[in-house]
């Protein structure tokens, strides 16, 4: 009976890290993206062009990175569940061999996007401007 009550605890402990893991995770509408976004704390921008281009001004995508302008075009990855998060790529123009030519942006739904560390230690959240 013990062990019964145990899974069932373990079962519901586990639905309920499903609910709020999905309650984290936002549906972001492509539509919606297009727009200005700005860290008011670094200055750094990116404009989401609804052409599929993209600029960015005084903007790091790293930790340790420096500020840098750079431009190119971008789409939209809907994961389509709600494990996984929707990210913008960003395909960046003019690289070199040997240079990273795309970066993800991740969309965070109620107008931000983030860049951020794959373990989470970094992010730098950006918000769109109205």
């Amino acid at each position: 009976m013990r062990k019964l009550t145990g899974g069932r605890w373990f079962a519901a402990a586990l639905a309920a890290s499903a609910v709020l893991t999905a309650g984290c995770t936002a549906r972001v509408d492509a539509e919606d993206l297009p727009g200005l976004y700005r860290n008011d704390e670094t200055g750094g921008e990116i404009r989401l062009e609804s052409d599929g281009t993209f600029t960015a001004t005084d903007l790091s995508t790293a930790p340790h990175g420096d500020p840098a302008d750079f431009h190119g075009d971008w789409n939209f990855v809907d994961r389509g569940d709600f494990l996984s998060e929707d990210f913008v790529y960003l395909n960046i123009a003019e690289r070199g061999i040997g240079e990273v030519s795309g970066v993800q942006l991740y969309a965070r739904g109620g107008g931000k996007v983030a860049f951020r560390e794959p373990d989470g230690s970094w992010s730098l959240v950006l918000t769109k401007s109205t």
